[in-house]
């Protein structure tokens, strides 16, 4: 990707180059989000965690591989968002900042409506992936990670397992699978670059990793640990596109 060119010649004419951006646009996986814990009012909370995001963790290794040349990241990511919110906020939250690469990544909560929104999912991917490149910027698609496929004992605060068993049913029952389809259709109409991380957790699950205990809040955010993998596919998608 032409990204990798722009971080080269950052390291090499640092004064005369503008520094690479890179833009993350997506959900609470995107933003950071992690554990549940209980507030005031039966109400749910998330930890957030910036330092073991995905997107950190892509500028880390290529900070390691270009120590010479800095790197801006925007992380636009927004709990609960949806492609259909993220259409109304794509130009205050990504587009002024003008990215060399744009990461999208959406799915987990517009799969949760069902598929009465998943027509409402690929209109509004579309014309997010249109408004990106209307700007010039590479684009990857990233596929978000599985949801639970079971209740699990560690789920905490135990109020939550009503969320984890809609979120059940939409993997389950492979209507998550119908939007990411969908998504990636899109994309390869259009000509863009996929990192496909959803196939990997799939992989996981299929070899009998209880892909559940993945997750730090047991319904849809993975582990820190989890976010690792995210950044090695990303980084891996950027050199060979």
């Amino acid at each position: 990707m032409d990204i990798i060119k722009k971080i080269i010649e950052k390291g090499q004419h640092p004064l005369e180059t503008k520094t690479p951006v890179i833009a993350f646009l997506g959900d609470s996986v995107t933003q950071g989000c992690f554990e549940l814990y209980e507030k005031p009012g039966r109400q749910l909370g998330t930890v957030c965690d910036a330092k073991n995001v995905y997107h950190n963790r892509v500028k880390e290794i290529l900070a390691y591989l270009y120590p010479d040349a800095p790197i801006h990241i925007i992380n636009a990511g927004v709990s609960g968002d949806k492609a259909t919110e993220a259409l109304k906020r794509i130009e205050r939250d990504v587009l002024c900042y003008k990215p060399d690469l744009t990461v999208v990544c959406f799915g987990l909560n517009d799969s949760y409506f069902g598929m009465d929104n998943l027509e409402n999912y690929c209109n509004s991917l579309t014309s997010i992936f249109d408004q990106i490149k209307n700007t010039g910027s590479e684009i990857i698609f990233m596929t978000p990670n599985m949801m639970n496929t079971s209740i699990s004992a560690g789920i905490f605060p135990a109020f939550a397992t009503g969320n984890a068993e809609g979120t059940m049913k939409i993997q389950n029952e492979g209507i998550f699978d119908r939007f990411l389809d969908e998504a990636k259709a899109i994309c390869k109409d259009k000509g863009i670059a996929v990192c496909d991380c959803y196939a990997k957790w799939k992989l996981l699950s299929e070899s009998g990793v209880n892909v559940t205990e993945l997750l730090s809040n047991k319904i849809n955010h993975p582990t820190r640990e989890m976010h690792w993998l995210f950044a090695g596919m990303l980084v891996e998608t950027i050199f060979e596109n």
